[in-house]
């Protein structure tokens, strides 16, 4: 499994280039990942960092809830779903490795920590660590397992506060990731609202010597058109992830499928076309809600916003470009330094 993953830690960043990525279920290339979701998700657990835990959840019924959407998926075509919950907050590896295995998708999972929502989701430890200390549970994660297990987190999942400068606390986060991705390769997702937080994470990656090409900024819709351009600008990955079909929305309405197809337009005429990613942000079984609660499935993006682009001028390499192309680029492991 190793073997794969050292053959490709390389600073160079060729996009001619065939990756590692590490799956739920081991390493593949990244040319074998096809069609790709860049951002879902399987399970949440809100309860907060201090109570949650395996104890709190069914995995034979989360999986079985989880199941019939993957398979439908994969009748759709995908290949590939990123799953970014992160830990304290729901992520379980052994479900995702079950699902990848009936329904035949590969999955990632990720390490890391989320310190949105008011950092209800950092255990404690991380207040009193430095960020060399919480770089290297995520590296030990990626180099030994998550929770004794074989299973490997393929990509760093991050969070920040909402529209405001980054606090101590998520400095520290940022820090760490610039300092695991110097030594295992994986792509940093950052959860980030608004364009302050995304350029100030941005400027220090950079003063860390690594590149903006190793971080993704995920719900980059919320941002302005011009701070995405400006980021992809610099490197970054723009990640349009929370394509979703409402029927009670006005076309052209922020979030609408008309908006999302204008954006991405907008972004392509811009020159960015090949640092986008696309997804639904859906599924969420909720813990502790019956059964899961409301479950969204992962065809809208699908169903709507392909044709929408389609009709908009969109070719099926560029359609290609933005499901396949970009995502194997984006997460493909590698060191990327300025």
């Amino acid at each position: 499994m190793l073997l794969i993953i050292a053959t490709m830690l390389l600073s160079c960043d060729s996009e001619e280039a065939d990756y590692s990525i590490m799956t739920v279920n081991g390493a593949i290339f990244s040319t074998d990942m096809g069609v790709t979701l860049s951002h879902e998700h399987v399970m949440v657990d809100w309860i907060g960092a201090d109570s949650t835990g395996y104890h709190r959840w069914d995995r034979d019924e989360v999986v079985q809830r989880a199941l019939p959407y993957f398979q439908e998926a994969s009748g759709r075509g995908i290949d590939t779903i990123i799953e970014a919950t992160p830990a304290y907050l729901g992520r379980d590896p052994f479900i995702l490795a079950e699902i990848s295995r009936l329904s035949g998708i590969q999955i990632l999972t990720n390490t890391g920590f989320y310190g949105a929502v008011e950092n209800r989701f950092i255990p404690g430890y991380v207040y009193h660590e430095n960020s060399y200390e919480i770089a290297a549970r995520w590296i030990d994660e990626f180099e030994n397992g998550i929770d004794g297990s074989d299973i490997r987190p393929g990509f760093i999942k991050i969070s920040v506060a909402e529209e405001q400068p980054l606090t101590t606390l998520h400095k520290k986060l940022v820090e760490a990731a610039a300092i695991a991705h110097r030594h295992i390769g994986l792509t940093i997702l950052s959860h980030t609202i608004g364009d302050i937080p995304a350029m100030e994470q941005i400027e220090m990656l950079k003063q860390k010597n690594v590149s903006p090409k190793a971080w993704a900024w995920t719900h980059a819709q919320t941002g302005t058109l011009e701070g995405n351009v400006e980021a992809a600008g610099m490197g970054a990955w723009i990640a349009l992830d929370n394509v979703n079909f409402n029927p009670e929305q006005e076309p052209g309405e922020h979030g609408s499928i008309e908006w999302y197809a204008e954006r991405i337009m907008k972004i392509r005429d811009a020159g960015f076309l090949g640092q986008l990613l696309i997804s639904h942000d859906a599924g969420w079984f909720d813990v502790g809600e019956e059964n899961g609660g409301a479950f969204r499935g992962y065809s809208d993006l699908f169903d709507f916003l392909v044709p929408e682009l389609t009709d908009g001028g969109f070719s099926d390499e560029e359609i290609m470009q933005l499901l396949i192309t970009n995502p194997q680029n984006a997460f493909g492991i590698r060191v990327r330094v300025l």
